[in-house]
């Protein structure tokens, strides 16, 4: 055998191991990609009825904000008409209501001094002690100098 034959050959062998190399990386890429098809078929059919309940919930959600706020806006409403009412009412009966309280304050008051007897004569008045902080009655220095 020549130079070239046996460099022939070494080519060759050289080039079957590449080739089952290349085959058996290519078996196990083929594996790899079925094994991802598959991930993905199984995260598709997962993923779809889970992206249908939450589209459901954010609608469901959406119409209890729609709720709460009809409902907010009643309450203002509301709110407003009992103001207004509050108001009407306290101008409406506010000076009536003052005027009757004082009347019957006076009421009480004559009604009570009233119950008290009025005095028999001027020494069951003069009786009565009055005590005024800081000064002195003048009646009673007249009773003094005279008596």
């Amino acid at each position: 055998m020549t130079g070239g034959e046996v460099a022939g050959i070494l080519v060759a062998v050289f080039w079957a191991i590449l080739v089952s190399f290349l085959a058996v990386v290519l078996v196990r890429l083929a594996q790899t990609l079925k094994a991802t098809t598959k991930l993905v078929a199984d995260v598709t059919e997962q993923a779809v009825p889970l992206l249908a309940d939450a589209s459901a919930t954010v609608r469901a959600a959406q119409t209890q904000l729609d709720r709460v706020d009809a409902i907010a806006t009643d309450v203002q409403e509301v709110t407003s008409n009992a103001s207004a009412l509050s108001s009407t009412v306290a101008s409406t009966f506010g000076g009536p209501l003052v005027k009757v309280a004082a009347f019957g304050y006076a009421v009480r008051r004559a009604v009570g001094r009233k119950g008290e007897g009025a005095p028999a004569d001027e020494s069951a008045e003069r009786s009565r002690t009055r005590v005024v902080v800081g000064r002195t009655v003048p009646s009673a220095r007249r009773r003094n100098k005279k008596g």
